[in-house]
């Protein structure tokens, strides 16, 4: 960018993965998170943290505590009360509630003429839903009541990495939004038309259709993001017998097959509930596609992903790595993780990839902020 570093506030930030995905163009001057383990994260791998990390309730903050006027506030809000695997509470849920204390500090900025240009909510797809699109309105309403129009675009980070992980994008922004960032994307899933359509009449007229571009077709699978297989710990016998005894017979005969082919492959394994025959099983589901199943926290539905090896008639299954995790959310080696695996898993399960952020930043937030003159430029 030709200009000055774009300045952010990072909410919920963790282990700081939307401050990595934005970049060295962007400078951050506030970030807040609640969770003493991914504030650690967060200062081991941010040599300035001590100059704007705030840990602690978002509800305990004041505008006082936010610097100057940022280009962008971004909001990773906790996703629980909207995911699939949750109870929908949506925004009145415990956890979502926080967003109110986010969005409180907003309304603060707002009457010493210190709103954010842009704001960024990340949630689970779960957020375009809940109770019928009523919580999507009422976020919609939130953002309106402060002179913002906004849009939503569903961004798959498999279009990057190989991790499946759907996410939803707020894009909020208090200027008209130029031209060329108006249009199609292969981000605005059916999702989000939906979600769109069933906007009040009066606030539709807030709505902006994001011009987002699909990437470049992703050039690594999982195997290529695994450790080496001789440093790694890989389960017994009896263990890996014990998976595949959960393996629906759809999954064990993908897996016969792929043995019968005498091939070399790995897959990702992760277990859900199934009702069959009006009884609720634990299957363990296992695809050979090169993509990982969603990253959760350890404490998720389908906790910690198992990593199955199939070597001719050889089949092995392990967990998998924090490292590889962390890797599967675009991560370099060179992040510093918790030394435990479970803190080190949750720091990873509980971001949002990084390449996404990075790519969201690139085609759409930077050319936002440098508006008319971007549109001269073309």
């Amino acid at each position: 960018m030709s200009r000055a570093p774009a300045t952010f506030y990072e909410f919920f930030a963790g282990g700081g993965m939307a401050r990595l995905g934005l970049g060295d163009d962007w400078r951050c001057a506030f970030a807040n998170d609640f969770d003493p383990v991914k504030a650690a994260t967060y200062r081991a791998n941010f040599a300035d943290a001590a100059d704007h990390l705030h840990v602690g309730d978002v509800w305990k903050l004041s505008a006082a505590d936010l610097a100057g006027r940022a280009d962008l506030a971004w909001a990773s809000s906790p996703c629980q009360d909207f995911s699939l695997a949750g109870a929908r509470a949506g925004l009145a849920g415990g956890r979502s509630s926080a967003f109110f204390g986010f969005w409180r500090l907003m309304q603060a900025l707002g009457a010493e003429h210190r709103a954010p240009r842009i704001i960024v909510i990340e949630n689970v797809g779960g957020l375009l839903t809940s109770h019928g699109g009523a919580d999507f309105a009422a976020l919609g309403e939130a953002l309106a009541s402060q002179g913002y129009s906004f849009g939503a675009l569903e961004i798959d980070a498999a279009a990057f990495l190989p991790q499946s992980r759907p996410r939803v994008f707020v894009i909020a922004t208090r200027e008209p939004a130029p031209a060329h960032l108006v249009g199609d994307s292969p981000f605005r899933t059916r999702a989000v038309h939906a979600a769109a359509a069933h906007l009040p009449p009066a606030l539709a007229t807030r709505w902006i259709d994001w011009r987002l571009p699909a990437p470049p077709p992703r050039n690594t699978d999982l195997a290529a993001l695994l450790e080496d297989p001789a440093d790694v710990a890989w389960h017994s016998a009896e263990r890996t017998a014990a998976w595949l005894s959960m393996m629906s017979p759809l999954h064990l005969t993908r897996l016969e097959t792929l043995k019968d082919r005498g091939v070399a492959v790995v897959g990702a394994v992760f277990r859900r509930m199934r009702i069959e025959d009006g009884q609720r099983v634990q299957r363990a589901e296992v695809r050979f596609d090169g993509v990982a199943g969603c990253l959760r926290t350890p404490r998720g539905g389908s906790s910690r992903q198992v990593i199955v090896s199939v070597e001719g008639q050889r089949v092995r299954t392990r967990l998998l790595t924090p490292r590889e995790a962390a890797r599967l959310m675009g991560l370099p080696d060179s992040y510093a993780l918790p030394k435990a695996a479970t803190n080190a898993l949750h720091v990873a399960g509980d971001g949002v990839a990084v390449p996404v952020v990075r790519w969201l930043a690139r085609e759409l937030l930077e050319p936002l902020l440098d508006g008319p003159a971007a549109m001269a430029a073309e």
